[in-house]
């Protein structure tokens, strides 16, 4: 006569055999029962139990009690980046995410609604001293600077990103703008209260009519009248300038043709700012539309070392990499969000993370972030050698907004309806990475300028 268990194999082949699961059991713990149980007669028992008993049977020999273990906490960082930088860059990405989620967290909703910047929290945000560890007292760059504004650039952009446009803004365009086409006078001035936040700066190119072309197609200009500058036209987009101290104006020379850069103190007569309205991303950032009617500069506020466009351009090319940078961010955010959230929301008595489809709107998003974030930081280290060409930076900018936009549509995917709310914040993520992919360079301008690079044949109209 064969055993029950036999009987039920022999009937199914493709059932497990119960002595391979008996084979299963930790013989080790079960070795610590001796004296305890009639060894024997347990196995003798075992032999003739069901799969699901020799299973539970399993379990509480090993110790097992049937916990699940703790779920993974969500890491955009799949392939340990951050652990190839130095202790410092390191340090300088943990104070930024420790003010972003201390500081801007608990109120950047509130602030979005408002359409306004929280600018009580600049004087906590003194405090990291982080213009200081990317530039020095004179004006030139540290050895790591391109890294360390990408490492506060991503840590910013995880949580908001309007908060890390007002840093860039003025740590980077306007600030970069004076130590690259300032005289000695004109750093020793402004570069120190730049560093410490005590003036803010904003950087007025972008005009009305003129985005990509303003190169080409300036029209806000600027004169020579006795011992200054008349300066008429309209600047639009320019962050910060409802509330700066300061804003870099470029114009063009109606007598020579030549690009010129001024800065232009708030209040000075003829200069206003209104505030634009009506933004369905970065709206914590204040951006606004200057218009310049006979605005006189004094010869002292010229940038004194601007040597035409080219400053300009070598201003935006330090600046470009950071916006690559926002891309990282915004999709590490949003990939973290989607995965915490995919861990705990429930449909059909399952978390939706258990789901196949769910699992791969997770994964594509992950292989996004990690291929963004490789790419970036390459990027910046060739930037901190002196290696970075424009068509880099433009490939960089190009990548990693496309690349963000399709990993923020997953992720409020993931969301469901919950997606829309601001409360679960992947909305902000999805609606900022619309204004990441349009400035900076649209990605069809800097598509044509990496496609100019590499085939030597331009394509501009």
């Amino acid at each position: 006569m064969t055993s029950p268990a036999k009987d039920a194999t022999a009937s199914n082949p493709m059932a497990p055999n119960p002595m391979d699961l008996l084979a299963q059991i930790d013989l080790q713990a079960l070795g610590k029962l001796s004296g305890r149980v009639d060894l024997p007669a347990l196995l003798n028992a075992a032999s003739r139990m069901s799969d699901g008993q020799l299973k539970q049977l399993t379990r509480m020999v090993s110790g097992d009690t049937g916990k699940k273990a703790a779920l993974p906490t969500a890491n955009g960082d799949f392939y340990g980046l951050m652990d190839t930088l130095t202790d410092d860059e390191r340090e300088v990405a943990a104070q930024t995410k420790e003010f972003m989620h201390t500081h801007v967290a608990p109120i950047m909703n509130e602030y979005w609604s408002r359409d306004e910047f929280p600018k009580h929290l600049i004087p906590e945000l003194r405090k990291l001293d982080l213009l200081r560890k990317i530039w020095n007292e004179d004006g030139t760059r540290k050895p790591n600077a391109t890294i360390i504004e990408g490492l506060v650039t991503l840590e910013a952009c995880k949580v908001d990103v309007s908060t890390a446009v007002f840093f860039g803004v003025h740590a980077g365009l306007a600030f970069a703008s004076i130590a690259l086409g300032g005289s000695a006078e004109q750093k020793a001035e402004w570069l120190p209260k730049m560093m410490d936040l005590e003036t803010i700066g904003a950087f007025g190119l972008t005009e009305p009519e003129g985005g990509s072309q303003v190169s080409q197609g300036m029209r806000t200009t600027c004169k020579r009248d006795g011992d200054g500058w008349i300066l008429n036209g309209e600047k639009k987009w320019i962050g910060n300038s409802t509330f700066s101290d300061l804003t870099v104006i470029w114009a063009r020379d109606v007598d020579t043709q030549e690009v010129r850069g001024f800065i232009v103190r708030a209040g000075t007569p003829g200069f206003d700012v209104k505030k634009i309205e009506g933004k369905i991303a970065l709206r914590i950032v204040e951006n606004g539309h200057i218009t310049l009617e006979n605005c006189r500069i004094e010869e002292r506020d010229r940038l004194q070392a601007v040597q035409g466009w080219r400053t300009t351009a070598d201003v935006l090319r330090l600046t470009r990499a950071g916006v690559a940078w926002q891309g990282v961010g915004c999709a590490m955010g949003a990939y973290e969000l989607a995965l915490t959230y995919s861990q705990t929301r429930k449909q059909f008595g399952k978390r939706i993370g258990e789901f196949q489809l769910i699992q791969n709107h997770l994964v594509h998003m992950l292989g996004n972030v990690t291929s963004m974030f490789t790419l970036c930081l390459r990027l910046s280290y060739m930037a901190d050698r002196g290696e970075m060409n424009d068509e880099h930076a433009a490939l960089a900018k190009v990548f990693t907004a496309a690349r963000c936009r399709e990993t923020v549509a997953f992720a409020r995917e993931t969301f469901g309806g919950n997606g829309i709310l601001l409360e679960h914040g992947v909305a902000k993520h999805f609606a900022d990475t619309e204004a990441i992919y349009s400035y900076e360079g649209t990605n069809e301008i800097n598509t044509l300028v990496v496609g100019r690079a590499i085939t030597g044949l331009s394509a501009f109209v």
